[in-house]
Order: structure tokens, then C-alpha cells, then sequence
């Protein structure tokens, strides 16, 4: 049931925007704090710098003054006999029948990748153009820090009134796979039980157009190993005779689509739902595809992003140019990654495509398959409450109003909150904007983006303040 909006809530909107609107420069400034700090989940980089992270986000919760209590936390990874990496809990318990959300982002961040790349050092906050650049600056530390400034308006606006219940969940992994999120949730359960979830690490339709993201595509991604000798061997002597491993793996990867770039692999599905409209034009700029490049695929441009399949191969083991011989090579290992259509089991999708891949291999190639990794998509339920609210705080917050946006995208996690926390009504959201280049070199936060945003939630925040359940 909802609580009779009050004569001073008109009031005490204009408070939260006014307040919210003077704590943005003090949070870019802590943003910039926390881009400095390289908390990269890989076991090959300083995990000490994920220590420092999940420490610096603990002493921002703390000082907000909302938190009954705040808790650098790990959890079992299942089937190992190691833990993940550390992740932030902060609790407020609800008060007078107010609902609790929880607020999730995450503070681990991408490897920058070639450095010689970045115009800027990756983890050296720089503001250009009215974006902030850096690792993380968007995916997500802007997200902890839009959840954190937001805290400190409405705490600032509302003091001791502020009854709504409280959980911030900042996770250390979601850029590693999120390995010991599922035990995280199971082990702290009672204290992250809330009513709504919203899940700040996502996009909006434009820098100045808000979305509220309605579906995201699954993942299924593997290592895919192709044999074709005992031990490799000179090309001069064999090349002709004797199928090499590249050979082999360029043929059977390249069963995987058909001509015009879409998937070619019987038992992947589609999602047939409309899109809005988007032109070749505006996503030649936002992917930066040049004029002489098509694009593939086949249907709206949308579709194919927002509800097809795809499949990418994203990393190989093989001679480098630099050490390149006249040698026939052995084997060859890639790194699959596909993105799987909203409503499909991310493990039938794997299936499909194993199974394509084992009919499809030349030469009586052997293959072997190992890590894989598999996410489901999601369909947001849009009927509640949470997402009305939302989409009027965003109206508000932003001036424009929200889109319901699909994200090529994977957030497999959110299969997870969805199992511990049947009842909870999720929220994606987020502060990028398609030109943030997440995971890529120059990743940037657009600054009147972020604003907004903050402005948004804030709104969202203290407006659930005054619902009761």
C-alpha cells in the first residue's frame, strides 16, 4: 500500500535536487580518489590494490552517517578452497514500515589494456571536454559514487527522518565473473533482504536521455582448444599435405556466421520484440565503425544488439608476429565469447554451440572446450511500483523522459539476486552513456551525465522514504 503523498513533499524534492546539485563536485572529486586506485580482480595484478578500494568505498560509507553498520567482506568461492575478492556491505536496518533497497555497483575495474592507446594515463582522473577519463571512471566506480553522493543528500535533507531501509553492496569481482557472488548473497542473506534492488551499472540512451534498462542478453564464453598434430613441423616440408591448426580453426570458426555477419549455429534463438529507432548513422558513431566498414546482421539495428545472438572471439594463443617461423602449428586455443538472446538458457545456448563446433570441425581436428562461463539474460518485470517511481525520478532528475532500454550486454549476476531475492522488484540503471567506451581504451564519464543521475537517485531515494509497504 502506498502512504498519501504529503503536503511538503513537493518541498522536500526541491531540497533533495538543491542538495544533490551542491554535492557533485565533492563526489567527481572522490571519484577521481577512487580512479586512481588500479583494483583490477585478475590474479596477475596487485590485489592489494582491491584491498585499498573496497577500504577507501567502507570510509566513504561510513562518513555519509546513514549506515548502522559497515563491513569489508569475502566470500567462499564455490568449489575452491579460496575466497573472492572484497567487497563492501554497509546496513541500516527500515524503520516505521518503510521498504529497504539495496543499492549494488561495483569498484573492480577492467585492465587498461595497451597503455599506448589511453591520451591520457588510465588511472590518472583527467577532465576533457566536459568528460571525466580514466579506468573505472564510468564502469563502475561512477556507479558507487552516484549511490554514495546520493546518501549524503538524502541524509543531509531528510536527518532523522531518514527511515528507509538501507543496503549497500559494492562488489570487488563483477569484471572476473563475479565467482563467489552467489555465496556472498547466500551468506548474508538476512542483512541484504530488501524490497528493491537497483543495480547502477548500465547505460542511458543518450548523455542527456535516461534509460531504465528492460532486458540484457545472457553470455556463454569458453576456451576453445583445436588440434590437428602430434608436434608441429616444418611448412616447406608438410604445408600442402598436412592441415595445421590455424587452418583448421580459421575454417571452423568461420561456420559460425553466415555472410551477412549473423549467427549461423542451429539452436540459437532470437527475441522478437520492436525496438525504437536507430540509424546506421548514429551507430557508426557511437561504435566508431568507419564508412568503408557495413555493418552485419540482418533486422533493426536494435534487434540485433538487443535481442539476437552474437558471437566473438576475443582472444587467441598463438606464435606471435614476432616470433613467427615457417612452422605447421599443432594446436591453437580461442577465447569465445557469445552474448545470448534475452529468454534462452544460457547452458542450451552452450550446447548449440558446442554441438555446431564438434560437427563442423575439418580434418577430424580434435577439440577440446574448457572454462566455460555462463550467464543468463534478463527481462526486467516492469508492472511494479519501483519501476514507476524510477521512471518519475528520472523525469525529474534528468528533465527528459526515460527510455526502456535493452543492453547488448551481460550482468549474469543478476540471475543470482533474483534466486536469493525472489520477491525484490530490480532496477537497472546506470550513468554511461554510449560514448563512456567502457572496457576500452579512454573510458570516460560524460560530467552532466553523472549529475543527473545523482539527482535522479536521490529523488528515487527520498521519495521511498516516504512510501510505506
Amino acid at each position: 500500500m502506498t502512504s498519501e503523498p504529503s503536503v511538503e513533499a513537493g518541498t522536500i524534492d526541491a531540497a533533495l535536487l538543491e542538495t544533490a546539485e551542491g554535492g557533485i563536485s565533492a563526489a567527481l572529486g572522490d571519484l577521481g580518489r577512487l580512479v586512481r586506485i588500479p583494483g583490477i580482480a585478475w590474479p596477475a595484478f596487485d590485489q592489494e590494490q582491491l584491498q585499498r578500494s573496497a577500504a577507501t568505498i567502507a570510509e566513504l560509507a561510513r562518513d555519509t552517517g546513514v549506515f548502522d553498520e559497515v563491513r569489508v567482506l569475502t566470500a567462499e568461492i564455490p568449489g575452491m578452497s579460496e575466497h573472492g575478492q572484497p567487497a563492501v556491505l554497509a546496513t541500516r536496518a527500515a524503520r516505521n514500515g518503510r521498504p529497504t533497497v539495496m543499492l549494488y555497483a561495483h569498484h573492480d575495474v577492467q585492465p587498461p589494456g595497451d597503455e599506448a592507446l589511453w591520451e591520457t594515463p588510465p588511472f590518472e582522473p583527467t577532465v576533457r571536454d566536459g568528460r571525466l577519463y580514466g579506468r573505472g571512471a564510468a564502469d563502475d566506480k561512477a556507479g558507487v559514487m552516484a549511490h554514495i553522493a546520493s546518501l549524503r543528500a538524502l541524509r543531509e535533507v531528510v536527518g532523522d527522518d531518514l527511515d528507509l531501509g538501507i543496503v549497500l553492496f559494492i562488489e570487488g569481482e563483477e569484471e572476473y565473473g563475479s565467482r563467489s557472488f552467489a555465496r556472498f548473497l547466500s551468506d548474508n542473506a538476512d542483512a541484504m533482504r530488501s524490497d528493491v534492488i537497483v543495480v547502477a551499472d548500465s547505460g542511458n540512451w543518450d548523455s542527456e536521455t535516461p534509460a531504465v534498462t528492460v532486458s540484457l542478453r545472457g553470455n556463454a564464453k569458453f576456451h576453445l582448444t583445436v588440434r590437428t598434430l602430434e608436434h608441429a613441423s616444418h611448412s616447406g616440408m608438410f604445408g600442402g599435405a598436412v592441415p595445421d591448426a590455424m587452418l583448421a580453426t580459421i575454417k571452423l570458426l568461420s561456420t559460425l556466421w553466415d555472410d551477412r555477419g549473423s549467427v549461423a549455429v542451429e539452436g540459437l534463438r532470437a527475441r522478437d520484440a520492436e525496438t525504437p529507432d536507430y540509424s546506421e548513422e548514429t551507430l557508426r558513431d557511437e561504435a566508431g565503425l568507419p564508412d568503408s566498414v557495413q555493418p552485419i546482421g540482418d533486422g533493426t539495428i536494435l534487434s540485433r544488439i538487443w535481442n539476437k545472438p552474437s558471437i566473438t572471439v576475443t582472444g587467441i594463443d598463438f606464435t606471435s608476429v614476432a616470433a613467427a617461423s615457417n612452422t605447421l602449428s599443432p594446436e591453437v586455443t580461442v577465447v569465445v565469447s557469445a552474448r545470448v538472446a534475452p529468454g534462452q538458457d544460457a547452458r542450451e545456448a552452450y550446447a548449440a554451440i558446442e554441438a555446431h563446433l564438434r560437427a563442423h570441425a575439418p580434418f577430424g581436428a580434435e577439440l577440446t572446450f574448457s572454462d566455460v562461463d555462463l550467464g543468463d539474460g534478463f527481462l526486467v518485470d516492469t508492472t511494479g511500483w519501483a519501476v514507476a517511481e524510477a521512471r518519475d525520478a528520472m523525469r525529474d532528475g534528468y528533465g527528459k523522459d526515460p527510455v526502456d532500454l535493452g543492453v547488448g550486454g551481460s550482468i549474469p549476476f543478476i540471475a543470482d539476486l533474483v534466486r536469493e531475492f525472489p520477491g525484490a522488484q530490480i532496477l537497472v540503471t546506470g550513468v554511461e552513456d554510449p560514448h563512456s567506451r567502457a572496457h576500452s581504451p579512454n573510458e570516460s564519464l560524460h560530467l552532466q551525465t553523472f549529475r543527473n543521475a545523482v539527482r535522479a537517485e536521490t529523488l528515487l531515494l527520498g521519495r521511498m522514504n516516504s512510501r510505506s509497504l
